[in-house]
């Protein structure tokens, strides 16, 4: 069974999920696989793994930033599965490929669900694919069995969230504000979520949904994530990264944050 699917299967909704992007490549190639694995044994359950592209629909300046170094330092789409293989050596946490169809396009369609399949990816997000133009993608989706999870965001109509309920395959991706990624104070974020959750739990109802785009803290994610299954935390870690990756111990320091993000102030120190 998908890992995801059996990441949700009888999981009481008060015990959130939470959702880890990490640029794959980033901040050196040597590292993501570390990055993973420190995650899992941190309290992450799903992880989120970026396929860096050069002009990213729905990044923003913080994961941009993540991309071009992870580019500069020679990242391939062949590496991004080596990497994905290296942690299913020892870790079975449900991993997600995030990215842009022009870098799959250019690797092959078919040739990239294969490979995904093989490395044991669990699911894909392609935010420039919208649901109603993926016929093609879902084509090699099904084939090798790699499912793709769509995005709602608070100007989606319930059509459209009824939609992507039906083709979406492991859990929805709630966008909880407009615009692009990036940490948001936590009121920004809170006045967006309060308008469209409750539309979202009316229309989504086959997947489970997950809440993304501006979270940065343990109280953030509590918040946000009341009336959902879990978060999703992206451009927070890059930055905790970037802040600490000149200390020899900048790892450990990271993985204390990570703890932070799941289980609050109390396990910080």
């Amino acid at each position: 069974m998908n890992r995801i699917k059996t990441l949700f299967e009888g999981r009481n909704k008060s015990d959130k999920v939470m959702n880890l992007f990490i640029t794959a490549g980033y901040p050196t190639l040597e590292d993501t696989v570390d990055l993973i694995l420190g995650y899992a044994q941190n309290g992450a359950d799903i992880i989120e793994l970026g396929m860096p592209f050069s002009d990213p629909l729905a990044d923003g300046p913080t994961i941009q930033k993540s991309s071009e170094a992870a580019i500069a330092n020679g990242l391939k789409m062949a590496d991004i599965f080596d990497m994905v293989k290296k942690v299913r050596e020892t870790s079975q946490i449900p991993i997600v490929l995030m990215g842009y169809l022009n870098p799959v396009l250019n690797y092959g369609l078919e040739l990239f669900f294969k490979n995904a399949s093989e490395a044991g990816i669990d699911g894909l997000i392609l935010p420039d694919v919208p649901v109603e133009e993926s016929d093609l993608v879902v084509h090699f989706s099904d084939r090798f069995n790699v499912p793709l999870i769509y995005l709602v965001a608070p100007n989606s109509t319930d059509e459209r969230m009824q939609l992507v309920d039906e083709k979406s395959d492991g859990f929805i991706y709630c966008v909880s504000v407009t615009g692009v990624t990036g940490a948001r104070k936590g009121s920004d974020v809170q006045q967006s979520v309060d308008l469209f959750i409750d539309r979202v739990n009316r229309n989504i109802r086959k997947n489970p949904v997950l809440i993304g785009f501006g979270i940065s803290s343990y109280e953030d994610a509590s918040r946000i994530s009341e009336k959902a299954h879990g978060y999703v935390v992206g451009s927070a870690l890059i930055n905790n990264i970037e802040s600490l990756k000149n200390d020899v111990n900048w790892k450990e320091k990271h993985f204390i944050f990570i703890r932070f993000l799941k289980f609050g102030a109390e396990l910080h120190a």
